[in-house]
């Protein structure tokens, strides 16, 4: 029987209520793993015509947020984290390069912070990666991608300060 986005929802908040914590985050990764497994779900979540940004749930009580991203061409970003935040970037459509950052200077609210690349890495279809708080990462894609995203809060409603590449 495949999974509707109702029952990602329903799964996802029994996940986090359970455990609020990093065991629970685990198992959501393998619970995202798991429902990008299905096409049916990956559809309905999914359709053609999703923005970059859009919200499917956001929890009220914990505050976790599950999100669609629908990106038409290539695409970057700069190395962030999610404030106080985790999030769990699960890849539905295409692939992901993602760039792990080593902190070399927190931004200061006047200055940006400095990241040094550590390593790239790939997500395809079917990947779910957790990035717990304070963890800087970036992601690059070079065609029409499609991800289901995650996250502890919900980051629209936080200021991030912004890093930079460290020379």
């Amino acid at each position: 029987m495949a999974m509707t986005v109702a029952d990602f929802i329903a799964g996802a908040r029994r996940i986090v209520y359970a455990e609020p914590d990093q065991n629970g985050r685990k198992k959501l990764v393998l619970f995202v793993r798991e429902a990008l497994k299905d096409p049916a779900f990956v559809a309905e979540a999914l359709p053609d015509g999703t923005p970059e940004r859009h919200v499917i749930y956001e929890d009220p009580t914990f505050g976790f947020t599950i999100l669609a991203h629908s990106y038409e061409g290539a695409k970057g970003g700069q190395p962030h984290d999610h404030a106080a935040g985790w999030a769990i970037y699960g890849q539905a459509v295409g692939e992901t390069i993602m760039t792990d950052f080593e902190c070399v200077a927190r931004p200061d609210g006047v200055n940006p912070g400095k990241a040094r690349p550590k390593r790239d890495y790939s997500l395809k279809p079917g990947d779910a990666y957790l990035y717990e708080v304070g963890v800087l990462h970036a992601p690059r894609r070079e065609a029409a991608t499609k991800l289901l995203r995650i996250e502890g809060l919900n980051m629209a409603k936080f200021k991030r300060l912004p890093y930079e590449i460290a020379a």
